[in-house]
């Protein structure tokens, strides 16, 4: 077991394949068993401990019969990041940009990334308005193409995001997919327009926070499958409670997260190909 110096991350030796992070809320213990050997590992408060994940077999065959598929939005279904180009948009943007990429990397929690970034910011509802009109989000090529495939499926789409709901739901509204299936956060504003902060009871708005959808739908919805894709560090830590995690590399490669997952695409007529397999 390792950790590093800042004491975060407990790593067993195995294949980076074999394993995905789960964090633990208190001190607990852990028994991994391989064949007759079991080990008990008595794992400190706030590590992570990489426990066994699916193969790339088992996610494949986990996203043909999935019941519901969780994307992230931006840097996946999306090309560019939102708050990057709202922060441009404001005259902030070097500033930010450079800040979503080490929330993006994992070095910081998402809710203080969140939090500075938009305190950087302070955009009006004016300016998030003028945003969507003059420089509409822009579709990952590919994804129309799956979402599509998906609903003739009957497999429920979803888009979970650490992203603002008014720019989603601009997304979701190109995709068919229904408002009510939109989980991202809310931007707040005074009544005369002015930046006013963000609504932090969303549970997109904390690290874990997609994760805490996901058990949602499986709890609201009945779903026993479903398959969270995502660019991003808060996509990976969806799995569990996410059935499996496909890393997408289509508009950004994030390796932090390429070397944690067992199935990483870069379009998503790697995706699509597989569901021609049912």
């Amino acid at each position: 077991m390792e950790q590093n110096q800042r004491g975060e991350w407990a790593r067993l030796r195995r294949p980076r394949s074999d394993w995905s992070a789960v964090r633990l809320l208190s001190s607990s213990s852990v028994i991994h068993q391989s064949g007759s050997v079991r080990v008990l590992l008595h794992v400190p408060c706030q590590l992570t401990v990489f426990c066994m994940m699916t193969t790339l077999d088992q996610t494949k065959e986990l996203f043909r019969r999935a019941d519901a598929v969780c994307f992230d939005v931006d840097s996946t279904v999306i090309k560019e990041e939102g708050i990057d180009e709202l922060a441009k948009f404001c005259g902030v943007g070097d500033t930010v940009r450079e800040m979503t990429r080490k929330a993006m990397g994992g070095s910081v929690t998402f809710k203080k990334a969140l939090t500075d970034r938009l305190s950087t910011i302070r955009c009006s509802r004016e300016q998030v308005n003028k945003l969507i009109t003059d420089h509409p989000p822009q579709l990952t090529p590919g994804i129309r193409e799956l979402v599509e495939r998906l609903h003739e499926l009957n497999i429920k789409v979803f888009l979970v995001s650490g992203g603002f709901r008014c720019i989603v739901e601009h997304v979701a509204a190109q995709l068919n997919i229904p408002l009510q299936h939109v989980y991202a956060n809310r931007l707040k504003f005074y009544f005369n327009g002015e930046y006013a902060g963000f609504d932090e009871t969303q549970p997109t708005a904390e690290s874990g926070g997609k994760g805490k959808v996901i058990s949602m739908l499986k709890e609201q919805h009945g779903f026993k499958t479903v398959v969270m894709i995502g660019d991003g560090a808060t996509d990976l830590e969806a799995c569990p409670p996410a059935s499996a995690f496909i890393g997408f590399g289509g508009n950004v490669v994030r390796p932090q997260v390429k070397e944690r997952c067992s199935w990483f695409v870069t379009s998503f007529g790697e995706l699509l190909k597989e569901l021609e397999k049912i």
